[in-house]
């Protein structure tokens, strides 16, 4: 499904890089930032070329994104599912992915050891952030289509093993078998679909036997979860009360009229049974971060309202 990129002029990826570095040097304490240079462990840059190719699910297009100089867009089927910038992977074009990198930045120190299991492959975007941001990180990214994994690898100039393995598997089963606590971080970005409008969460991620899976593989990290909808809450309330079943916080970000049902886009869950920041300054520093991005974005916890009389999605998850 088409996101929001939080800017309409031709500068919005520049917008994006300056409000990352703030919102970085808020959570480091002003230290000097020397990783917006591209990462000396990933492959050699291939030249991308605009051009449509065939995957199994149907077809991937890659092409210049109108809204950034020097940024491509990967469009599955016809919808908008990554943006690579390829000299500058900090840059992140989605407003979802800013949202979730601020969340992981401002709870590790950037030398942190992360372990990082990416529940949807496509662009492998935010692994490509991850992998510059915290250069210690070991990432692990699930992409069910085995045409579209090798494409990235192909085309995308990804970090390789073990900065990031990819592997071909359907979500659920690869969350349904990973060890307890053997992931620091857990991004659940899965969307299926034959065109734009039937994007959609395969309902055996949603269930409450995902989160509860999730939360044994995460321990005391972060769970993130990417949920797309129009301006009907109702599924959305129901994805928040879910995961609290299975965690003690979970917090919602996105912007104030998507939280309202004004419209349609994104929202963050970020769920946890640790802290999701490393105590009230780093928070502080991450509702910062959150309101100086080019969409200003709300961080809501507690979710009482938010999920006030919504009931928790029962369907089990597959390869349990």
């Amino acid at each position: 499904m088409a996101r929001d990129r939080g800017s309409t002029s031709g500068k919005s990826g520049k917008s994006v890089a300056k409000a990352g570095k703030a919102g970085a040097k808020g959570a480091q304490g002003g230290r000097k930032d020397h990783r917006g240079e591209r990462s000396r462990r990933g492959a050699a840059e291939p030249a991308l070329e605009p051009g449509v190719f065939p995957i199994d699910a149907g077809t991937a297009e890659i092409t210049p994104d109108p809204f950034t100089d020097g940024a491509w867009l990967l469009k599955l089927n016809g919808a908008e599912s990554s943006q690579i910038n390829p000299e500058t992977p900090l840059e992140l074009g989605f407003e979802y992915m800013r949202w979730m990198a601020a969340v992981v930045m401002h709870r590790w120190e950037p030398d942190a050891g992360l372990r990082i299991l990416h529940l949807g492959g496509a662009g492998c975007t935010l692994a490509r952030w991850a992998a510059v941001w915290f250069p210690n990180a070991r990432q692990t990214a699930v992409e069910l289509d085995a045409g579209l994994a090798a494409l990235a690898r192909e085309r995308f100039a990804l970090p390789r093993a073990p900065q990031l393995r990819i592997r071909v598997a359907e979500a659920g089963e690869v969350l349904a078998g990973a060890h307890e606590g053997s992931r620091d971080v857990i991004i659940r970005d899965v969307f299926a679909g034959a065109t734009p409008k039937e994007q959609f969460t395969p309902g055996h991620l949603i269930g409450v036997e995902a989160a509860q899976a999730a939360a044994r593989v995460v321990g005391d990290g972060i769970y993130l979860v990417n949920h797309g909808g129009g301006p009907d809450l109702t599924a959305a309330r129901q994805e928040a009360a879910t995961l609290r079943e299975a965690f003690s916080t979970v917090a919602a970000l996105a912007d104030p009229q998507m939280l309202k049902g004004r419209r349609r886009g994104n929202i963050v869950f970020a769920a946890s049974n640790g802290p999701l920041t490393g105590g009230g300054a780093r928070r502080d520093a991450l509702v910062r971060h959150l309101l100086s991005d080019p969409l200003p974005t709300r961080l809501v916890e507690p979710l009482d309202n938010f999920t006030a009389g919504a009931r928790y999605c029962e369907e089990p998850l597959q390869g349990s």
